[in-house]
């Protein structure tokens, strides 16, 4: 089932990938931390959330190592961080695990930052996308690289009625950190 325009209030997904990680020998994926650039865009990736009113009212998060140092990062630019969930299932997950993590949503969360990896998150953002402004679209079919941000508006009474082309993907950002 899809949302109808006019048919709820409006709501965002806000998709994160995770930022920068590292590569260290012998330690297993899902324990990998942030790289240095990953540490820098982390924050930057909170700034541009922010700046662009984009703050959720919850934020689900994969509980690999380096999504949870993102939201950390992130969330440590904003005076009052939502509550978060680290929710196993995000971690590696394709288009129907994530919509279920989604779907199990309360109705009064307006906008929801789901923070985890590609291709899933990629590959979700492509889905739910009816359309885009300007090349919006575009953009996340070329690469959706770490520190991506994909904003997806939609109108619906609950998160369960989020279904393929639902939604407007109204915009992307690729955050990136200064080095010092």
């Amino acid at each position: 089932m899809t949302g109808r325009a006019g048919a709820g209030p409006l709501r965002r997904l806000v998709v994160l990938r995770h930022a920068k990680s590292s590569w260290p020998e012998g330690v297993p994926d899902e324990l990998r931390p942030l790289a240095a650039r990953g540490r820098r865009d982390a924050p930057a990736a909170g700034r541009a959330l922010a700046a662009s009113d984009c703050l959720p009212d919850l934020a689900i998060c994969s509980t690999a190592v380096r999504t949870r140092q993102t939201w950390e990062l992130a969330a440590g630019q904003w005076g009052t961080p939502p509550p978060v969930r680290y929710d196993g299932r995000v971690y590696a997950a394709d288009v129907p695990e994530l919509l279920e993590v989604v779907r199990e949503v309360p109705a009064e969360v307006e906008t929801l930052l789901l923070i985890g990896h590609n291709p899933g998150l990629e590959e979700l953002v492509l889905e739910l996308a009816g359309g885009g402004l300007d090349d919006t679209l575009d953009q996340v079919r070329a690469k959706f690289p770490t520190s991506a941000i994909a904003v997806l508006a939609w109108h619906g009474t609950t998160w369960a009625e989020l279904g393929p082309g639902a939604a407007l993907l109204t915009e992307v950002t690729v955050a990136r950190g200064t080095k010092a």
